[in-house]
């Protein structure tokens, strides 16, 4: 069901107090000293707050790569580092692994029956070939933009005023899917066209700030799929993605150390993001069953355009 204007205002207004009264005390007690390379020291209390972050908005279509690039510079943590980030991702990545095992282990010996017997009209089959040929526009743009721009975690691409933009745009698409979406079509229905066309709809995640459950589930409307069907199939067809993006950002892991982060901080960090993850994903299914995603596309809106309006204002550095 859409917001009206009054709960809008609303609950804007709430935001923005709860924001103003808490964002200050926050930044005071949890601030951390810089370890002189732009990465701050991470402490248990941070640690926990962005596996939060990085839980709650990993599975829901608001982009948790752009809210992990805002909320620490909006309590003035700085960068929490690239290994912080590949780590805790992890444990999103064994929640949604976790969530979804049966369905997993039911497509995968299906799909292994099917082959065996030649059926390949098979559903199970159709639909696991479907994730897995879904999977490689990801791999592909995301491995070219690597090749393309080197340094493109810290390109412009990836400022504050880029996500924000991304935002705002993936809004108004959500939108216009949730206007015309049938939302006819059952997770029984699935075609392996749909995982491809769902899949094409997931690279354009390889934009920080567009979202790869926002996309995916955005693409799912537009097929008619029912919401709760089409996130359902975006979280799974998200597994191989997400656990591949985890394992090539880990890399950096390796490659850079620790950075400001400590073991127990990183273990906090990685229970929080996989308990919050959990909980998004039981969370929105649910709540996609007899509920629309307006309260999404507006936070989404007002969300990006706040942003630019800080950035406007001077309040944000567009980073």
């Amino acid at each position: 069901m859409a917001l009206s204007k009054r709960q809008l205002l609303l609950f804007l207004s709430v935001a923005s107090a709860i924001i103003s009264v808490v964002a200050e005390p926050i930044k005071v007690l949890s601030a951390e000293p810089s370890t002189g390379d732009g990465v701050q020291q991470m402490n248990i209390f941070q640690a926990l707050v962005l596996g939060f972050v990085q839980g709650a908005t990993e599975f829901l279509p608001i982009s948790s790569t752009a809210h992990l690039k805002v909320v620490p510079v909006l309590l003035g943590w700085g960068d929490p580092g690239v290994a912080f980030t590949a780590v805790i991702q992890l444990g999103s990545i064994a929640a949604v692994v976790w969530y979804f095992w049966s369905d997993l282990t039911q497509l995968v010996t299906g799909a292994v029956k099917a082959i065996a017997r030649s059926d390949y009209q098979d559903n199970n089959f159709r639909v696991t070939l479907g994730i897995l040929i879904g999977t490689l526009p990801i791999i592909f743009f995301g491995l070219l933009i690597k090749k393309l721009i080197p340094d493109y975690d810290n390109s412009p691409l990836r400022s504050l005023g880029a996500i924000a933009t991304a935002s705002i745009f993936m809004s108004l698409l959500l939108g216009i899917a949730e206007k015309l979406g049938t939302r006819k079509r059952e997770f029984n229905q699935l075609a392996m066209s749909d995982g491809i066309f769902m899949g094409l709809a997931q690279a354009l995640a390889v934009i920080p700030g567009v979202s790869r459950s926002g996309s995916t589930l955005t693409a799912g409307l537009f097929i008619g799929l029912e919401r709760a069907t089409a996130a359902r199939f975006s979280f799974l067809l998200g597994i191989p993605a997400i656990t591949l993006a985890g394992l090539v950002e880990c890399k950096d892991l390796f490659q850079e150390g620790l950075g400001g982060a400590g073991i127990v901080p990183l273990v906090v960090g990685v229970l929080s993001a996989g308990i919050f993850s959990y909980m998004a994903i039981a969370g929105l299914l649910r709540f996609l069953k007899n509920r629309s995603t307006w309260v999404f596309i507006w936070y989404r809106l007002v969300f990006g355009v706040l942003i630019l309006g800080a950035i406007g204002a001077g309040l944000l550095k567009n980073v």
